[in-house]
Protein backbone atom coordinates (compact mmCIF):
# COMPACT_ATOMS: atom_id res chain seq x y z
CA UNK A 1 0.00 0.00 0.00
CA UNK A 2 1.32 3.44 -1.00
CA UNK A 3 0.72 6.17 1.58
CA UNK A 4 1.13 9.92 1.84
CA UNK A 5 -0.02 12.22 4.65
CA UNK A 6 -1.62 15.56 3.82
CA UNK A 7 -2.66 18.48 6.01
CA UNK A 8 -5.78 20.60 5.73
CA UNK A 9 -5.97 23.91 7.55
CA UNK A 10 -8.59 26.67 7.64
CA UNK A 11 -12.39 26.72 7.78
CA UNK A 12 -12.46 23.13 6.61
CA UNK A 13 -15.65 22.11 8.41
CA UNK A 14 -18.18 24.88 7.69
CA UNK A 15 -16.89 25.28 4.11
CA UNK A 16 -17.23 21.50 3.55
CA UNK A 17 -13.58 21.24 2.49
CA UNK A 18 -12.84 18.23 4.69
CA UNK A 19 -15.90 16.42 3.34
CA UNK A 20 -14.88 17.17 -0.25
CA UNK A 21 -11.36 15.83 0.30
CA UNK A 22 -12.54 12.59 1.93
CA UNK A 23 -15.16 12.08 -0.78
CA UNK A 24 -12.56 12.68 -3.50
CA UNK A 25 -10.25 10.05 -2.01
CA UNK A 26 -13.01 7.44 -1.92
CA UNK A 27 -14.35 8.33 -5.38
CA UNK A 28 -10.86 7.75 -6.79
CA UNK A 29 -10.69 4.32 -5.10
CA UNK A 30 -8.27 5.32 -2.39
CA UNK A 31 -8.68 4.95 1.37
CA UNK A 32 -7.80 7.22 4.27
CA UNK A 33 -7.14 7.46 7.99
CA UNK A 34 -7.59 10.71 9.88
CA UNK A 35 -4.55 10.69 12.11
CA UNK A 36 -5.22 14.04 13.76
CA UNK A 37 -8.05 16.56 13.79
CA UNK A 38 -8.61 19.80 15.70
CA UNK A 39 -11.93 21.59 15.19
CA UNK A 40 -11.98 25.29 16.00
CA UNK A 41 -14.49 26.62 18.49
CA UNK A 42 -14.95 30.02 16.82
CA UNK A 43 -15.23 31.37 13.28
CA UNK A 44 -11.96 33.27 13.66
CA UNK A 45 -9.89 30.18 14.49
CA UNK A 46 -8.68 27.58 11.99
CA UNK A 47 -9.39 23.87 12.09
CA UNK A 48 -6.63 21.36 11.24
CA UNK A 49 -6.82 17.80 9.95
CA UNK A 50 -4.04 15.37 9.04
CA UNK A 51 -5.11 12.63 6.64
CA UNK A 52 -3.11 9.56 5.65
CA UNK A 53 -4.08 8.69 2.05
CA UNK A 54 -3.60 5.09 0.88
CA UNK A 55 -3.61 3.88 -2.72
CA UNK A 56 -2.83 0.60 -4.51
CA UNK A 57 -0.16 2.13 -6.75
CA UNK A 58 2.16 5.16 -6.79
CA UNK A 59 0.40 6.37 -9.93
CA UNK A 60 -3.04 6.32 -8.26
CA UNK A 61 -1.65 8.02 -5.17
CA UNK A 62 -0.23 10.80 -7.35
CA UNK A 63 -3.61 11.25 -9.06
CA UNK A 64 -5.38 11.50 -5.70
CA UNK A 65 -2.83 13.99 -4.38
CA UNK A 66 -3.32 16.06 -7.51
CA UNK A 67 -7.10 16.09 -7.02
CA UNK A 68 -7.10 16.97 -3.30
CA UNK A 69 -4.48 19.69 -3.78
CA UNK A 70 -7.22 21.83 -5.35
CA UNK A 71 -9.01 21.69 -2.00
CA UNK A 72 -5.97 22.99 -0.13
CA UNK A 73 -4.39 19.68 0.92
CA UNK A 74 -0.63 20.03 1.48
CA UNK A 75 1.73 17.06 1.54
CA UNK A 76 3.09 16.87 5.08
CA UNK A 77 6.72 16.54 3.97
CA UNK A 78 7.20 20.16 2.87
CA UNK A 79 10.03 21.11 0.53
CA UNK A 80 10.73 23.87 -1.95
CA UNK A 81 8.99 23.64 -5.30
CA UNK A 82 10.85 21.96 -8.13
CA UNK A 83 11.57 23.87 -11.33
CA UNK A 84 12.92 23.30 -14.82
CA UNK A 85 14.09 25.58 -17.60
CA UNK A 86 11.81 26.30 -20.57
CA UNK A 87 13.55 24.67 -23.58
CA UNK A 88 12.39 27.26 -26.14
CA UNK A 89 10.02 30.18 -26.63
CA UNK A 90 6.40 29.13 -26.16
CA UNK A 91 7.30 25.64 -24.90
CA UNK A 92 7.12 24.46 -21.27
CA UNK A 93 9.09 21.67 -19.58
CA UNK A 94 7.21 18.38 -19.89
CA UNK A 95 6.40 18.13 -16.15
CA UNK A 96 5.17 21.73 -15.73
CA UNK A 97 2.54 22.45 -13.07
CA UNK A 98 -0.81 23.51 -14.57
CA UNK A 99 -2.45 26.13 -12.37
CA UNK A 100 -6.00 26.42 -11.11
CA UNK A 101 -7.69 29.81 -10.64
CA UNK A 102 -7.59 29.49 -6.84
CA UNK A 103 -5.14 31.53 -4.72
CA UNK A 104 -1.82 29.68 -4.92
CA UNK A 105 1.59 29.85 -3.23
CA UNK A 106 4.92 28.21 -4.08
CA UNK A 107 7.78 27.57 -1.67
CA UNK A 108 11.10 29.21 -2.58
CA UNK A 109 14.13 29.23 -0.29
CA UNK A 110 11.96 28.02 2.60
CA UNK A 111 9.43 30.84 2.15
CA UNK A 112 5.87 30.65 0.82
CA UNK A 113 5.40 33.14 -2.03
CA UNK A 114 2.04 34.26 -3.48
CA UNK A 115 1.65 33.52 -7.18
CA UNK A 116 0.68 36.74 -8.93
CA UNK A 117 -1.90 36.99 -11.75
CA UNK A 118 -3.29 33.55 -11.00
CA UNK A 119 -5.79 32.00 -13.40
CA UNK A 120 -6.59 28.49 -14.57
CA UNK A 121 -4.52 26.50 -17.06
CA UNK A 122 -1.31 28.55 -16.89
CA UNK A 123 2.24 27.74 -15.85
CA UNK A 124 4.10 29.38 -12.95
CA UNK A 125 7.36 31.23 -13.63
CA UNK A 126 9.66 31.91 -10.67
CA UNK A 127 12.63 34.07 -9.89
CA UNK A 128 14.84 33.11 -6.96
CA UNK A 129 16.58 36.36 -6.06
CA UNK A 130 14.46 38.01 -4.82
CA UNK A 131 11.80 35.27 -4.58
CA UNK A 132 8.94 35.97 -6.98
CA UNK A 133 6.27 33.85 -8.72
CA UNK A 134 3.82 34.70 -11.49
CA UNK A 135 1.31 32.71 -13.56
CA UNK A 136 2.17 32.90 -17.24
CA UNK A 137 0.40 31.74 -20.43
CA UNK A 138 2.23 29.16 -22.52
CA UNK A 139 2.51 31.53 -25.47
CA UNK A 140 4.43 34.08 -23.36
CA UNK A 141 7.08 31.65 -22.10
CA UNK A 142 10.64 32.51 -23.13
CA UNK A 143 13.59 30.18 -23.45
CA UNK A 144 15.42 30.02 -20.13
CA UNK A 145 12.37 30.87 -17.96
CA UNK A 146 12.38 28.94 -14.67
CA UNK A 147 9.06 27.05 -14.58
CA UNK A 148 7.51 25.23 -11.61
CA UNK A 149 7.22 21.47 -12.16
CA UNK A 150 5.67 18.58 -10.25
CA UNK A 151 3.47 19.14 -7.19
CA UNK A 152 5.83 19.57 -4.24
CA UNK A 153 6.21 22.97 -2.63
CA UNK A 154 2.85 24.17 -3.95
CA UNK A 155 -0.23 24.96 -1.92
CA UNK A 156 -3.67 26.01 -3.09
CA UNK A 157 -6.22 27.87 -0.97
CA UNK A 158 -9.83 26.77 -1.58
CA UNK A 159 -12.63 29.31 -1.35
CA UNK A 160 -14.23 29.34 2.10
CA UNK A 161 -17.76 30.24 3.07
CA UNK A 162 -17.97 34.03 3.65
CA UNK A 163 -19.06 35.35 7.03
CA UNK A 164 -22.15 36.94 5.47
CA UNK A 165 -24.32 34.78 3.25
CA UNK A 166 -25.34 36.19 -0.14
CA UNK A 167 -25.57 35.08 -3.76
CA UNK A 168 -21.77 34.85 -3.89
CA UNK A 169 -21.31 32.35 -1.07
CA UNK A 170 -19.59 29.95 -3.50
CA UNK A 171 -21.57 27.07 -2.05
CA UNK A 172 -24.64 26.81 -4.30
CA UNK A 173 -24.38 27.95 -7.90
CA UNK A 174 -27.19 25.75 -9.23
CA UNK A 175 -28.55 26.73 -12.62
CA UNK A 176 -32.34 26.64 -13.00
CA UNK A 177 -34.94 28.63 -14.91
CA UNK A 178 -37.46 27.92 -12.14
CA UNK A 179 -35.57 29.46 -9.23
CA UNK A 180 -36.47 33.01 -8.16
CA UNK A 181 -33.88 35.53 -9.32
CA UNK A 182 -34.73 38.65 -7.36
CA UNK A 183 -32.58 37.93 -4.28
CA UNK A 184 -29.56 37.22 -6.51
CA UNK A 185 -30.07 40.43 -8.51
CA UNK A 186 -30.44 42.40 -5.27
CA UNK A 187 -27.08 41.01 -4.06
CA UNK A 188 -25.50 41.92 -7.40
CA UNK A 189 -26.79 45.48 -7.11
CA UNK A 190 -25.55 45.73 -3.52
CA UNK A 191 -22.05 44.68 -4.55
CA UNK A 192 -22.07 47.11 -7.48
CA UNK A 193 -22.91 49.97 -5.09
CA UNK A 194 -20.13 48.90 -2.74
CA UNK A 195 -17.55 48.75 -5.55
CA UNK A 196 -18.65 52.13 -6.90
CA UNK A 197 -18.40 53.69 -3.42
CA UNK A 198 -15.02 52.04 -2.85
CA UNK A 199 -13.74 53.34 -6.20
CA UNK A 200 -14.89 56.88 -5.50
CA UNK A 201 -13.41 56.79 -1.99
CA UNK A 202 -10.02 55.72 -3.33
CA UNK A 203 -10.10 58.41 -6.02
CA UNK A 204 -10.88 61.05 -3.37
CA UNK A 205 -8.67 59.91 -0.49
CA UNK A 206 -6.07 57.53 -1.93
CA UNK A 207 -5.46 53.78 -1.82
CA UNK A 208 -5.18 53.61 1.97
CA UNK A 209 -8.82 54.67 2.35
CA UNK A 210 -10.26 51.89 0.20
CA UNK A 211 -10.93 48.17 0.51
CA UNK A 212 -8.43 46.31 -1.68
CA UNK A 213 -10.31 43.01 -1.31
CA UNK A 214 -13.56 44.51 -2.61
CA UNK A 215 -12.07 45.80 -5.86
CA UNK A 216 -12.58 49.03 -7.74
CA UNK A 217 -14.05 47.87 -11.05
CA UNK A 218 -17.14 46.08 -12.32
CA UNK A 219 -16.52 44.09 -15.51
CA UNK A 220 -19.38 43.65 -17.97
CA UNK A 221 -19.12 40.99 -20.67
CA UNK A 222 -21.90 41.36 -23.22
CA UNK A 223 -23.31 39.91 -26.42
CA UNK A 224 -25.47 41.45 -29.16
CA UNK A 225 -28.70 39.94 -27.80
CA UNK A 226 -28.64 42.80 -25.27
CA UNK A 227 -29.36 45.19 -28.14
CA UNK A 228 -31.76 42.86 -29.95
CA UNK A 229 -33.86 42.26 -26.80
CA UNK A 230 -34.16 45.90 -25.74
CA UNK A 231 -31.49 46.14 -23.02
CA UNK A 232 -29.45 48.85 -24.76
CA UNK A 233 -30.95 51.84 -22.94
CA UNK A 234 -30.62 50.22 -19.52
CA UNK A 235 -27.00 49.18 -20.03
CA UNK A 236 -26.19 52.71 -21.20
CA UNK A 237 -27.73 54.08 -18.00
CA UNK A 238 -25.67 51.72 -15.82
CA UNK A 239 -22.51 52.91 -17.57
CA UNK A 240 -23.44 56.60 -17.31
CA UNK A 241 -24.14 56.21 -13.59
CA UNK A 242 -20.65 54.84 -12.99
CA UNK A 243 -21.57 51.23 -12.19
CA UNK A 244 -19.54 49.61 -15.01
CA UNK A 245 -15.85 50.27 -15.57
CA UNK A 246 -14.63 47.57 -17.99
CA UNK A 247 -16.43 46.15 -21.05
CA UNK A 248 -15.52 42.92 -22.85
CA UNK A 249 -17.35 42.14 -26.09
CA UNK A 250 -16.87 41.07 -29.67
CA UNK A 251 -17.60 42.87 -32.91
CA UNK A 252 -21.38 42.36 -32.83
CA UNK A 253 -22.38 44.20 -29.63
CA UNK A 254 -20.81 47.55 -30.62
CA UNK A 255 -21.87 47.12 -34.26
CA UNK A 256 -25.55 46.61 -33.46
CA UNK A 257 -25.51 49.21 -30.68
CA UNK A 258 -24.25 51.84 -33.12
CA UNK A 259 -26.61 50.54 -35.82
CA UNK A 260 -29.43 51.36 -33.38
CA UNK A 261 -28.03 54.85 -32.96
CA UNK A 262 -27.74 55.51 -36.71
CA UNK A 263 -30.72 53.60 -38.11
CA UNK A 264 -32.96 52.69 -35.18
CA UNK A 265 -32.55 49.00 -36.02
CA UNK A 266 -30.71 45.96 -34.70
CA UNK A 267 -29.85 43.34 -37.33
CA UNK A 268 -32.21 45.28 -39.56
CA UNK A 269 -35.19 44.93 -37.19
CA UNK A 270 -36.79 48.23 -36.16
CA UNK A 271 -36.49 48.55 -32.38
CA UNK A 272 -39.42 50.97 -32.20
CA UNK A 273 -41.41 49.93 -35.28
CA UNK A 274 -41.25 46.25 -34.40
CA UNK A 275 -40.75 45.09 -37.98
CA UNK A 276 -37.98 44.54 -40.53
CA UNK A 277 -36.82 47.81 -42.08
CA UNK A 278 -36.45 48.03 -45.89
CA UNK A 279 -32.90 46.92 -46.74
CA UNK A 280 -32.35 46.59 -42.98
CA UNK A 281 -29.98 43.65 -43.44
CA UNK A 282 -27.45 46.19 -44.74
CA UNK A 283 -27.61 48.51 -41.75
CA UNK A 284 -24.93 46.86 -39.61
CA UNK A 285 -22.55 46.84 -42.59
CA UNK A 286 -23.21 50.51 -43.30
CA UNK A 287 -22.68 51.25 -39.61
CA UNK A 288 -19.33 49.48 -39.54
CA UNK A 289 -18.28 51.24 -42.72
CA UNK A 290 -19.12 54.68 -41.27
CA UNK A 291 -17.18 53.97 -38.07
CA UNK A 292 -14.20 52.68 -40.04
CA UNK A 293 -14.33 55.93 -42.00
CA UNK A 294 -14.32 57.91 -38.75
CA UNK A 295 -11.20 56.03 -37.62
CA UNK A 296 -12.45 54.57 -34.32
CA UNK A 297 -15.47 54.22 -32.08
CA UNK A 298 -14.19 57.07 -29.93
CA UNK A 299 -13.84 59.37 -32.91
CA UNK A 300 -17.31 58.38 -34.15
CA UNK A 301 -18.77 59.38 -30.79
CA UNK A 302 -16.75 62.55 -30.32
CA UNK A 303 -17.59 63.73 -33.86
CA UNK A 304 -21.30 63.46 -33.07
CA UNK A 305 -21.93 60.63 -35.53
CA UNK A 306 -22.88 58.23 -32.70
CA UNK A 307 -25.01 60.16 -30.24
CA UNK A 308 -26.39 57.58 -27.83
CA UNK A 309 -26.18 53.98 -26.71
CA UNK A 310 -23.66 51.67 -25.07
CA UNK A 311 -20.59 52.75 -27.05
CA UNK A 312 -21.36 56.45 -26.61
CA UNK A 313 -21.71 55.97 -22.84
CA UNK A 314 -18.46 53.96 -22.68
CA UNK A 315 -16.56 56.73 -24.47
CA UNK A 316 -18.05 59.47 -22.28
CA UNK A 317 -17.32 57.57 -19.06
CA UNK A 318 -13.82 56.37 -20.12
CA UNK A 319 -14.81 52.72 -19.77
CA UNK A 320 -11.93 50.37 -20.62
CA UNK A 321 -13.17 48.39 -23.65
CA UNK A 322 -11.63 45.18 -24.97
CA UNK A 323 -13.32 44.04 -28.18
CA UNK A 324 -12.07 40.59 -29.16
CA UNK A 325 -12.88 39.42 -32.68
CA UNK A 326 -13.92 36.03 -34.03
CA UNK A 327 -13.44 34.23 -37.36
CA UNK A 328 -16.25 35.78 -39.37
CA UNK A 329 -16.66 39.34 -38.15
CA UNK A 330 -18.17 41.78 -40.64
CA UNK A 331 -15.77 44.66 -41.11
CA UNK A 332 -14.62 44.41 -38.40
CA UNK A 333 -14.87 47.65 -36.47
CA UNK A 334 -11.48 49.41 -36.22
CA UNK A 335 -11.29 48.85 -32.43
CA UNK A 336 -11.74 45.07 -32.66
CA UNK A 337 -8.60 43.03 -31.90
CA UNK A 338 -8.37 40.29 -34.52
CA UNK A 339 -5.34 38.47 -33.05
CA UNK A 340 -6.63 36.08 -30.36
CA UNK A 341 -3.36 36.02 -28.41
CA UNK A 342 -3.34 39.82 -28.31
CA UNK A 343 -7.00 39.71 -27.23
CA UNK A 344 -6.08 37.48 -24.30
CA UNK A 345 -3.32 39.87 -23.30
CA UNK A 346 -5.64 42.88 -23.47
CA UNK A 347 -8.26 41.11 -21.38
CA UNK A 348 -5.72 40.10 -18.73
CA UNK A 349 -4.36 43.66 -18.60
CA UNK A 350 -7.85 44.98 -17.82
CA UNK A 351 -8.61 42.52 -14.99
CA UNK A 352 -6.57 43.89 -12.03
CA UNK A 353 -8.95 45.63 -9.67
CA UNK A 354 -12.08 43.85 -10.95
CA UNK A 355 -14.33 43.00 -7.99
CA UNK A 356 -17.37 41.72 -9.88
CA UNK A 357 -17.90 40.23 -13.34
CA UNK A 358 -21.27 40.25 -15.11
CA UNK A 359 -21.40 37.97 -18.17
CA UNK A 360 -24.63 38.55 -20.08
CA UNK A 361 -25.92 36.87 -23.25
CA UNK A 362 -22.58 35.67 -24.62
CA UNK A 363 -21.30 32.11 -24.64
CA UNK A 364 -17.73 32.28 -25.96
CA UNK A 365 -16.78 35.56 -24.31
CA UNK A 366 -18.26 34.41 -20.98
CA UNK A 367 -16.22 31.19 -21.01
CA UNK A 368 -13.07 33.03 -22.12
CA UNK A 369 -13.49 35.61 -19.37
CA UNK A 370 -14.29 32.98 -16.75
CA UNK A 371 -11.08 31.15 -17.64
CA UNK A 372 -9.08 34.35 -17.14
CA UNK A 373 -10.63 35.37 -13.80
CA UNK A 374 -9.21 34.41 -10.41
CA UNK A 375 -11.69 32.33 -8.40
CA UNK A 376 -11.97 35.06 -5.76
CA UNK A 377 -13.76 37.40 -8.20
CA UNK A 378 -17.55 36.96 -7.80
CA UNK A 379 -19.17 36.35 -11.17
CA UNK A 380 -22.69 36.18 -12.60
CA UNK A 381 -23.52 34.47 -15.90
CA UNK A 382 -26.91 35.39 -17.39
CA UNK A 383 -28.34 33.68 -20.46
CA UNK A 384 -31.70 32.53 -21.73
CA UNK A 385 -30.04 29.19 -22.58
CA UNK A 386 -29.24 27.18 -19.40
CA UNK A 387 -26.41 25.43 -21.24
CA UNK A 388 -24.29 28.62 -21.10
CA UNK A 389 -23.95 29.06 -17.30
CA UNK A 390 -23.75 25.26 -16.97
CA UNK A 391 -20.92 25.08 -19.50
CA UNK A 392 -19.10 27.92 -17.74
CA UNK A 393 -19.29 26.04 -14.45
CA UNK A 394 -18.27 22.73 -16.06
CA UNK A 395 -15.16 24.36 -17.51
CA UNK A 396 -13.93 25.29 -14.03
CA UNK A 397 -15.52 28.64 -13.19
CA UNK A 398 -17.42 27.13 -10.27
CA UNK A 399 -17.66 30.52 -8.53
CA UNK A 400 -20.01 31.87 -11.23
CA UNK A 401 -23.66 32.25 -10.22
CA UNK A 402 -25.90 31.22 -13.13
CA UNK A 403 -29.18 32.95 -13.96
CA UNK A 404 -31.40 31.56 -16.72
CA UNK A 405 -33.33 34.58 -17.98
CA UNK A 406 -33.59 37.10 -20.78
CA UNK A 407 -30.73 39.64 -20.81
CA UNK A 408 -33.04 42.65 -21.07
CA UNK A 409 -35.13 41.48 -18.10
CA UNK A 410 -31.99 40.97 -16.02
CA UNK A 411 -30.65 44.42 -16.83
CA UNK A 412 -33.98 46.09 -16.09
CA UNK A 413 -34.37 44.35 -12.73
CA UNK A 414 -30.77 45.16 -11.86
CA UNK A 415 -31.20 48.83 -12.81
CA UNK A 416 -34.39 49.12 -10.73
CA UNK A 417 -32.42 47.90 -7.70
CA UNK A 418 -30.02 50.78 -8.44
CA UNK A 419 -32.86 53.36 -8.72
CA UNK A 420 -33.14 53.47 -12.49
CA UNK A 421 -35.83 56.05 -13.30
CA UNK A 422 -37.07 54.21 -16.40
Amino acid sequence: MNTETVTLKGHIIDSLILAKVLDTILQMEGTFDISEIKISATREESSIAKIAIHADSPELLEEILQAVQLHGAIVEEISDCSTAIAPQDGVLPDSFYASSHLPTQVRLKGEWIDVEAIEMDLAIRVQHDPPHAMAIPMAEVKIGDDIVTGRTGIRVFPLERPKERDAFSFMEAQVSSERPHQHVIADVAKRMRMIKDNREKILRQGDAAGNADLGTKVLFVGGPAIVHSGGREVLSWLIEEGYIHVLFAGNALPAHDMEASLFGTSLGFGLSAGCIAPHGHEHHLRTINKVRGAGSIKQAVESGMIKDGIMASCVRQNVDMVLAGSIRDDGPLPDVITDTVKSQGAMRAALPGVGLALMVATTLHAIATGNCLPAKVPSVCVDINPAVPTKLSDRGSFQAVGLVMDSSSFLRQLARELNWPG
